[in-house]
């Protein structure tokens, strides 16, 4: 399978869940997205991320409030972009991916990012997609001594196999149909997101103990993973160690603030 570097469609997960988002409340805004991070808001950096990266054909935003994201004073440039729009999300996130690549006006293939992944540039998106392809599915990831050398120790959710500890970088790439297939496991497990052994549980007991005795390199995980899903999986390792940096709690605003200044 190929997949051409040209003409994706990114999606950008802005919306809330059920409850209050403590980050939020911590800066006295109801949404996460608009949090400012070094002088713009989460979702306006992202957004000007992929709209800088000619991979990019078109962007949709996806959240309860599309509009009114879209509407705040500092993303108004985003009205003068004829390739991004927004759209009401559904009830979960998975849900949401699945309805928009199902669109015909959409299709594949489909990258999806999310608005705190604040750290992305035209340079990762441009990296990872020409890594993609080769599997239905690909997750942007960084392995952990590429983000310890780039920002320090840092606690984030790490995932560890026979080859290393890495974390995510919230950023996945949808190539083929039997994506769907993943989305829609996706949708019934995510609330165990964060743990790849509550993860694994759902994939049977011989997987869960493979991945507590590390038998496992994180591609061969996938492997496994895909296997049960009925979409083949893989990793794509990012160069750039900072993209393991995403805004979940108030000291991650802090460290990307720190970075982007150092970045600017």
């Amino acid at each position: 399978m190929t997949t051409s570097t040209l003409g994706w469609t990114a999606l950008v997960l802005a919306g809330q869940r059920p409850d209050v988002d403590p980050v939020a409340a911590h800066f006295g805004l109801e949404a996460k997205a608009l949090i400012p991070v070094a002088g713009k808001p989460m979702l306006s950096r992202v957004l000007h991320a992929l709209a800088a990266a000619p991979e990019i054909a078109r962007i949709i935003v996806l959240a309860q409030n599309a509009p009114a994201l879209l509407g705040d004073p500092a993303l108004a440039w985003t009205a003068s972009d004829p390739r991004i729009e927004g759209r009401i999300s559904g009830r979960t996130i998975s849900g949401s991916v699945l309805a928009a690549v199902s669109d015909p006006a959409i299709g594949l293939p489909v990258l999806v990012t999310t608005a705190d992944n604040v750290m992305l540039t035209p340079a990762t998106v441009a990296e990872f997609i020409a890594a993609a392809g080769t599997s239905d599915v690909s997750v942007a990831m960084v392995e952990r001594t590429r983000l310890e050398a780039a920002v320090g120790p840092n606690r984030r959710t790490w995932l560890t196999f026979r080859d290393g500890a890495f974390t995510g970088a919230n950023l996945f790439a949808l190539t083929a149909p039997a994506a769907a297939n993943a989305l829609r496991f996706w949708e019934t497990v995510e609330q165990d997101r964060k743990s790849v052994l509550r993860l694994a549980s759902h994939f049977g007991l011989v997987l869960m103990m493979q991945l507590l005795a590390r038998r496992l390199t994180l591609q061969g995980a996938l492997r496994a993973a895909g296997a049960k899903l009925g979409a083949s999986a893989a990793a794509v390792l990012l160069s750039d160690g900072r993209m393991g940096v995403d805004v979940d709690k108030v000291e991650d605003h802090a460290l990307a603030e720190k970075l982007l200044a150092e970045q600017d």
